[in-house]
């Protein structure tokens, strides 16, 4: 089989997301996609602040173990969990057992919660910071993708006021990538355009 043949049968990718199965279903399905869904928008915030410092891999392949811990990222559950909760889950190896972090949990449940209460829908909070559109990019390689812009500065800077936490710009903009609030796929991969059709 020749090299155009082999190019037919696999497709272009993003150079990140390496060979592991689950990395290639994560760009595949997920990464990117216009995320307008509350619940869904939460898990990513608790998973993205939990990423802090370490490899977003690491993250995937404990989001089963979060999801069981964290009582399938219902924000209005954790939003109850006292110190015998965080004591609980910080002897769970199925997550990260830093007690910062499961602590930002909690208060991001918490912090969530009111932003719900106040605005018609996270969702609508959330992706202001983009004017309701996901920004479409047309980066050629890694090394033009950014890893905070003044968009992902201003996100963290009212997120941070409204009570959350492990938020800083390049978490915000790994967030705004993970949520397809920018489509950040190389414009070779096969994912861009999927992307960009699905924004309207």
């Amino acid at each position: 089989m020749c090299s155009s043949d082999l190019d037919e049968v696999i497709p272009r990718r993003c150079d990140w997301c390496g060979a592991e199965p689950i990395y290639l279903e994560y760009h595949d399905s997920e990464w990117g996609v216009p995320n307008f869904d509350d619940a869904s928008l939460f898990e990513f915030l608790l998973l993205e602040g939990a990423q802090a410092g370490l490899s977003w891999i690491t993250v995937l392949k404990k989001r089963e173990g979060y999801r069981q811990a964290f009582d399938g990222f219902d924000a209005e559950k954790i939003a109850r969990y006292g110190q015998d909760d965080v004591n609980r889950l910080l002897q769970n190896s199925g997550i990260i057992r830093n007690r910062l972090k499961v602590e930002s949990a909690v208060t991001n449940a918490r912090a969530f919660l009111d932003i719900k209460e106040r605005y018609s829908s996270f969702s609508d909070y959330v992706w202001q910071f983009v004017g309701g559109l996901p920004r479409q990019n047309r980066f050629r390689s890694l090394k033009q993708v950014p890893a905070m812009t003044s968009v992902s500065d201003a996100m963290s800077k009212q997120l941070k006021k409204d009570g959350f936490r492990f938020v800083g710009s390049t978490i915000c903009y790994a967030y705004m990538q993970a949520t397809g609030m920018v489509n950040d796929h190389l414009v070779d991969c096969y994912r861009h355009e999927a992307c960009a059709e699905l924004s309207g």
